[in-house]
Formats: C-alpha cells, sequence, structure tokens
C-alpha cells in the first residue's frame, strides 16, 4: 500500500520507534541515567553521549556475558550511534572505531543503522576539499573492512594464563607474526569473523552436507592463530563439519560414549570440556583414561572432517592456521556411541 510518504522518512520513523522503546525498556531496568544522557546525546551533546556510552559499557561488563540483559547491548550501539554522529565531521577515525565497537559489543536491534553509518562515514572524505577521489575513499572503505575489533590471548580457555583481548585485527596480525608470539599466543577461536568482514562471508559456501537429513546451518566460525594455539579436549552440541583452509591442525576424537571417562568439569560453564589436559595427562589423578580408544589425524589445507555432536575432540595448530566450522543440527540427533 502506498501511503505517500518518502521511503527514508518511513526508515527514520520506524528507528526512532525501536529508540523510544529500547529507552523505556532501559527505563525499566533502572537506567534512569543511561536515558538522560542518552536524550541529551540525540541532540548533540557529546559529552552525554560519552557518559551514556561509559554506562552502558559498564553494563556489559557487570557479569558474565551470558547475564547481561540484552537491552544493555542495544543500549551500549544506540550510545555508539549517538557518539559517531557527533564525531563524523570532524573525527571520522573516532567515529568509525565507535560504529566498529557497537556492531562488535552491541545488540541486532539497531545493527543495521550502524552497518548504514558505516557506509555513510566515506561520503564526508568525498567531500573534503583536499581532492580525495571516490576511488580513495573506497580504499579506505576497504581498509576498515580488514580492521575490525577481536581475540583470544594464552594457550587455551582453561589454563590460568588466558585471557580476552578487545584488539583491532590489524594488531591480532601484528602479534601472530610478532617475534614473541609463542611467548604471548593469541587465537582468534570459534569467532563470527564473516558477521563482521562480510567480503571475507562471500567467499564461504556452506558444503551440502550441512542440509542432510533437513538439517540447518546454526553458525559459522573462524579459527585462526599462530602454531602452537590449543582447543582443549571437549564436545560440541551440533553436529560439525571442520574445514582446514590454511595450515595443518592435529586432531584427536573420543566417542560420546566414554564421557565418563574423560571427567568432564563439574562447573556448569565448562561441563562440556574435560579435566584431562592431553599434552601431560596424569593417569594417578585421572586413571580412567589410561588405555581409552581413540582417533586422530592431521588436517592438511582442503580437508574436511565431520565430528559428530557429543564427540570429544581435541585441536593443536602445527602452523599458522585458518579454520571454518560449520555447525548444523537435524530434527533428529545420533543415540550416543553411533
Amino acid at each position: 500500500m502506498d501511503t505517500g510518504e518518502p521511503a527514508g522518512a518511513v526508515v527514520a520513523a520506524a528507528g526512532g520507534e525501536k529508540r523510544a522503546a529500547l529507552l523505556r525498556q532501559i527505563t525499566e531496568e533502572g537506567g534512569f541515567a543511561f536515558v538522560a544522557s542518552a536524550e541529551k546525546a540525540a541532540a548533540g551533546d557529546l559529552r552525554a553521549a560519552e557518559a551514556a556510552r561509559e554506562m552502558a559499557w559498564e553494563q556489559l561488563h557487570s557479569g558474565p556475558w551470558r547475564e547481561v540483559e540484552p537491552a544493555w547491548r542495544d543500549a551500549y550501539a544506540l550510545a555508539c550511534l549517538h557518539v559517531a554522529s557527533i564525531r563524523a565531521g570532524d573525527d571520522r577515525r573516532t567515529a568509525l572505531r565507535a560504529l566498529d565497537m557497537g556492531l562488535i559489543m552491541g545488540g541486532d536491534l539497531l545493527r543495521a543503522e550502524l552497518e548504514a553509518a558505516i557506509a555513510r562515514v566515506p561520503a564526508y572524505r568525498n567531500g573534503d576539499s583536499n581532492g580525495d577521489t571516490g576511488i580513495d575513499a573506497e580504499r579506505w572503505m576497504e581498509g576498515l573492512s580488514r580492521n575490525r575489533d577481536l581475540a583470544d590471548v594464552g594457550k587455551n580457555y582453561v589454563c590460568n594464563e588466558w585471557r580476552q583481548d578487545l584488539i583491532t585485527f590489524s594488531q591480532f596480525l601484528e602479534r601472530m607474526w610478532s617475534p614473541d608470539c609463542s611467548a604471548n599466543l593469541t587465537y582468534l577461536a570459534q569467532h563470527p569473523l564473516f558477521d563482521q568482514i562480510k567480503e571475507l562471508r562471500e567467499d564461504i559456501v556452506v558444503p551440502d552436507y550441512c542440509y542432510a537429513g533437513g538439517g540447518e546451518l546454526q553458525s559459522l566460525n573462524a579459527w585462526f592463530g599462530p602454531d602452537g594455539t590449543v582447543t582443549p579436549l571437549h564436545h560440541d552440541p551440533h553436529h560439525n563439519l571442520f574445514a582446514q583452509v590454511l595450515g595443518r591442525k592435529y586432531i584427536r576424537l573420543y566417542n560420546a560414549s566414554i564421557s565418563e571417562d574423560l571427567y568432564p568439569h563439574m562447573e556448569t560453564m565448562l561441563s562440556s570440556t574435560s579435566q584431562v589436559d592431553l599434552d601431560n595427562i596424569d593417569v594417578k589423578e585421572f586413571p580412567r583414561t589410561e588405555g581409552l580408544e581413540f582417533m586422530d589425524c592431521i588436517l592438511e589445507e582442503g580437508d574436511l572432517l565431520y565430528i559428530p555432536p557429543k564427540w570429544w575432540h581435541y585441536v593443536r595448530s602445527l602452523s599458522i592456521s585458518f579454520s571454518v566450522s560449520f555447525w548444523w543440527r537435524t530434527p533428529i540427533l545420533p543415540s550416543e556411541g553411533s
């Protein structure tokens, strides 16, 4: 039906409604100070915009990520939009940084607005009086696409030294190629890289196997890191096709039927991870691991490995490595041991 309104006006109205509904929700969550700052930010107050972003950032770090209220993720994205809108005219780098952080840490509610705002920023560069051309703007945008924030630091996620750093993709590459890389292993592990860099997603073809038996793709993740990175022994809930794109990886598999013999962690968050360190097995502490049957292989570039649901697997990079995992589910899961 033709309403007679310009398409841009309709989109703007829809965006305004989303923001208003979000602010009402944040008010219900007790975020009165955030709402007050966000309203001032919408009128062009930079200090208020940065204050709102800081308040939302604190909420994102108030506890485990899975326990953060989704509304605060959207609130963070809104604050990033405000900061970028005010900064875009005189500090494009800061504006892009704000939008990028909004995409990474924010929710889905305002994602389309964030992406549209990023696409508009090069237009400012085109309009500069220093003679920049459209080609320059395209190269600048291409550079942005390679500079998303990401990464995991440490041997693996169960070691005491493990932590997560929020760094740019270029910083990640610098760490990976640095001489002291082995002492400061940085790993892009199970990361939604293809959501952040859409140009890379265009190079990925989902294998037909993922749709067999009425299958439905659940997630598409990247694994990128140097020699020596480890994913400890664990299992996943979905079917997994693991594709080796670059480099080599060693993988060991244990049948799902022997889960109790692999000593899963008792804590809920690590219940799908084994307490056994396969790089240094303590048979006295974990006697049932001795003599367990397993399968192992080395994945080379171009190899594709199927890992059934609930099957335990351990992964070690043997070189600089880039892998892609395709998780999918079917209406009926295979029984344990099948």
